[in-house]
């Protein structure tokens, strides 16, 4: 499943958190995370200043923000949870069934958003921020795998049962024929099925050591 990284201009949108962080431009926000609601969506937000006390007050003041709690404030870091008004930016992230993986960091007026999501929704998500003006650029792109889109079900099941049946143990815990048997296929028929699964996850595996 694709993972990407999008670094999204919010104060180019007049997005309230982002144009708060540019007057902090030296300091970093982390959302942490947020709950939905049908009005306000609730969130908590790091900030990683040492000017606390000045943020805490600007923050305050934000017309946007309906209800806020400081949870810890030192000479580094604050901690705060809120509430606030939906902006254009959590629309589109909505509006395409995404969910964002946190934290999503926030400096200087720009979000570093991550989602592992279907091409489909991806697509959406990039479709809801050009609809909404919203400037966006993609800073990665990988693409993860799991047993069920490496391989096929009969071959997961094929593998799976090789292994627990201890195939590839030294000395084999059981021969191909007995798994076959299992199976209920012809010899020839289960070394094609576990060759094939082999020859997958062999090629994931030498590209996964290679780009790294």
């Amino acid at each position: 499943m694709p993972k990407v990284e999008l670094r999204i201009d919010g104060a180019a949108v007049d997005d309230w958190l982002a144009d708060l962080s540019t007057e902090f431009p030296d300091d970093e926000f982390r959302l942490l995370a947020t709950q939905s609601r049908e009005e306000h969506p609730l969130a908590l937000l790091e900030a990683r200043t040492k000017e606390g006390d000045r943020f805490v007050r600007r923050f305050e003041a934000a017309p946007e923000v309906l209800s806020s709690d400081v949870v810890y404030h030192d000479d580094r870091l604050v901690l705060v949870q809120f509430t606030t008004v939906v902006t254009e930016l959590y629309d589109a992230l909505r509006g395409s069934d995404n969910v964002s993986l946190y934290p999503t960091v926030l400096r200087n007026g720009r979000f570093s958003v991550t989602l592992t999501a279907s091409h489909e929704r991806l697509s959406n998500y990039a479709d809801e921020l050009r609809k909404a003006g919203i400037p966006y650029q993609v800073s990665s792109l990988a693409q993860s795998y799991d047993s069920g889109e490496l391989l096929t079900e009969r071959q997961r099941e094929f593998v799976t049962a090789a292994v627990q049946r201890g195939y590839y143990d030294t000395p084999r815990g059981c021969t191909l024929t007995e798994l076959a048997e299992e199976f209920e296929v012809h010899k020839s028929a289960a070394s094609r099925l576990l060759h094939r699964a082999e020859g997958r996850i062999m090629r994931e595996f030498v590209e996964s050591a290679t780009k790294k």
